[in-house]
This record gives C-alpha cells, sequence and structure tokens, in this order.
C-alpha cells in the first residue's frame, strides 16, 4: 500500500471512530515523504536549511505559494489526474493545475467533510449541480467532488451545465418540477452560477430541507455581490433559509475544503453566529504577515496559508493570496484576495522554488 494509501485510511479511521487525529505526528510524516519525493521541494527546504530531522511541529514545515503549481512540478509520484483551474482569478493563459497519484485521498477527505456540513441530518437529497457533468470537465476537482458526492449521498443526479455555460431555462424548469412536488433538493455549483440564475428571474419555493452550497465568493462574477445580499437572494428566489445555505472554500491546489458551519451549528444546537468556515480535522489553517509571513494576532487580516494532510502526494502547505482572518477558534473568514501586486513574502517564495 502506497503512503499516500496509508493516509487516507488514517482520515477515514479517525472519521468512524470520531477519534482526535494526531495532524503533528502525520504532519511530519507527510513532510518527510514529500521531502524524499519532490524534488523541487526538497531543494527549496535544503536552501533554508529544513529537513525532516530539523523540525519537530507541524508549523515548521515550509508553506509553498499557491502560484508554484503552475509552474513546478509538486507530485510525489506519476499522477492518477491532473486537476486544472478554470483560470477565472489568473487569467485563461496561466491556469492552476495540482497533479494527484492518489486520486482516492482526495475522495477520503472530501466527502466526510461534506456530510458532515452540509448533511448534518443524515438527509439523501435529490442534487442538482450547476456545472457540467464529469464528461465535459474531467479536469475539475469541483465537478469530481460533486460526481461523488451524486454517488455517495444523492437519491438522484443532474448536471445543469453545459459547454457554454448554466442552463439556466432547464434550470428553473427543475425547480418548478421540485417546488410543486414539495420535495427537498441540493443545489450545489459556483456562486456565480447561482447569481445568474437569480438575474434571470426565477422565483420558486423549494421544499422544507432543500439546501445550498455555492463555491467561490466573488470568483466569475459581472458585478460584487455581498454575502448578506446573496443570501437574501437565496431566500427570495428560492425559498431556502439562510440557515441552510452553506459556502464552499476550497482550491484546485488543496484536497480538503473549509465550509460554512452555520447548518452543522444548527443541528448541534450552537450558536449561529458568527459565521465562519470549518474544516476538517487533517486541515488547518494560519494567518501570516503579507510581508514577513509571521503569524499575525488573532482576528487580524491577513495571508491564509493551509496544512492539508490529505495533500500528502504534492506539498501540504499552501501560502495562498487569499486575504482572511481567523474567527473564534476553529474557523476563518476570507475576506478577499490581496490587491495589486502579489504580496512581498509570495513573491520571495515563489523566486526561491523556481531557482534551478
Amino acid at each position: 500500500m502506497s503512503f499516500e494509501a496509508d493516509v487516507a485510511a488514517a482520515l477515514r479511521a479517525s472519521v468512524a471512530s470520531d477519534a482526535p487525529l494526531d495532524f503533528d505526528g502525520w504532519a511530519l510524516r507527510v513532510f518527510a515523504h514529500q521531502f524524499d519525493r519532490v524534488p523541487p521541494f526538497r531543494t527549496f527546504c535544503e536552501r533554508r536549511g529544513i529537513t525532516p530531522s530539523t523540525i519537530d511541529c507541524w508549523q515548521d514545515v515550509p508553506a509553498v505559494p499557491a502560484r508554484a503549481f503552475q509552474s513546478v512540478d509538486l507530485t510525489c509520484g506519476p499522477p492518477e489526474i491532473v486537476f486544472r483551474t478554470s483560470g477565472t482569478t489568473r487569467g485563461t493563459d496561466a491556469p492552476g493545475r495540482h497533479a494527484i497519484p492518489h486520486l482516492d485521498l482526495y475522495r477520503a477527505s472530501a466527502l466526510p467533510a461534506f456530510e458532515r456540513f452540509l448533511l448534518p441530518d443524515g438527509a439523501r437529497l435529490p442534487c442538482l449541480f450547476l456545472l457540467p457533468p464529469p464528461a465535459l470537465r474531467p479536469d475539475s476537482s469541483l465537478v469530481h467532488m460533486c460526481d461523488w458526492i451524486g454517488e455517495a449521498f444523492g437519491t438522484r443526479v443532474e448536471w445543469l451545465a453545459g459547454p457554454t455555460g448554466l442552463d439556466v431555462a432547464r434550470l428553473s424548469a427543475r425547480l418548478a418540477d421540485h417546488e410543486t412536488t414539495g420535495e427537498a433538493v441540493l443545489l450545489a455549483g459556483p456562486t456565480a452560477a447561482f447569481v445568474r440564475l437569480f438575474d434571470g428571474g426565477t422565483r420558486v419555493r423549494l421544499g422544507p430541507g432543500s439546501r445550498l452550497m455555492d463555491t467561490g465568493g466573488q470568483k466569475g462574477l459581472d458585478r460584487p455581490v455581498s454575502r448578506a445580499g446573496f443570501l437574501r437572494a437565496c431566500w427570495t428566489h428560492l425559498g431556502i433559509p439562510t440557515y441552510y445555505c452553506v459556502n464552499e472554500y476550497g482550491m484546485t491546489e488543496l484536497c480538503s475544503q473549509r465550509y460554512d458551519a452555520v447548518l452543522r451549528d444548527r443541528f448541534d444546537g450552537n450558536s449561529l453566529a458568527p459565521r465562519r468556515l470549518v474544516g476538517p480535522a487533517w486541515l488547518r489553517t494560519r494567518v501570516l504577515d503579507p510581508d514577513t509571513l509571521h503569524p499575525v494576532p488573532p482576528a487580524t487580516t491577513g495571508l491564509l496559508c493551509h496544512h492539508d494532510l490529505a495533500n500528502a502526494g504534492s506539498v501540504s502547505v499552501v501560502l495562498t493570496e487569499d486575504l482572511g482572518r481567523t474567527v473564534g477558534d476553529d474557523g476563518i473568514e476570507v475576506l478577499g484576495r490581496i490587491p495589486g501586486a502579489m504580496a512581498r513574502g509570495c513573491g520571495l517564495l515563489l523566486a526561491e522554488l523556481e531557482q534551478p
């Protein structure tokens, strides 16, 4: 069994037993594996005097800028699949990519987190995905995840986007059908696709228990839409209460996701405020100063740096250009992307990693 399969088994065992995951121990094991298997990463670490024998905690594992995935081969072995971004945030000429040598590790991370935050009541629902089907986007990590969600948790599945984008007319017809029957439904897709649906004037009242997962924040939107405005539109156009609207935060370069904890909190009897993005036990996020890359005080804005054990097949610590802050003990809030040029800290790391 491969090392990545060992990690997948550990994630599943943690979920099945509801036992604490030894994050520090696994983080050091994953780092040693990647140091051995990813030559550009090993060179990058050695230049900084960092090796598996010189660190003793997960915070010491070097971070790699997300942009490095565009230009550097960051994989521990031959990939089963290469996920690619749509290019909407970096330009279509330079999409992000993530080579995955063990696809089942992504599945082992993605499904339990989705179930925890979108299906805390154990519901099994028909799924309407505002996305193209896998045959049209086989290199989309989001499409792959939704395909697994439909197989594992859906009673039936329909994909509502094609080569030219979202099929608003067909989606509106399906929503009208569900309004008539009163059957609860799960809607999932990019935030921009929901905004396009709302702009088309669709207004239905979906059955109780219907819920929505949107991804991407402002990415792909022609006009800015506040989170509060988006949630109002979900109620106005779909009849879905705000606590059944769950935002997902993910990226092609990560195999784990964070979710708005609002629906989970509601079923656990916790306060619904403040809303925050919470991840699985194998994903931790630090907030760093954009210039120094030192941790900032709690609730202070900085760059989000994710340590994802499910990234065992590539590099586990990814420094983004997303701005955010911590919320409470377990959550974060994403505040957008750093404006203008790349942050100084990201730029220095990227130049160092790309150096021959």
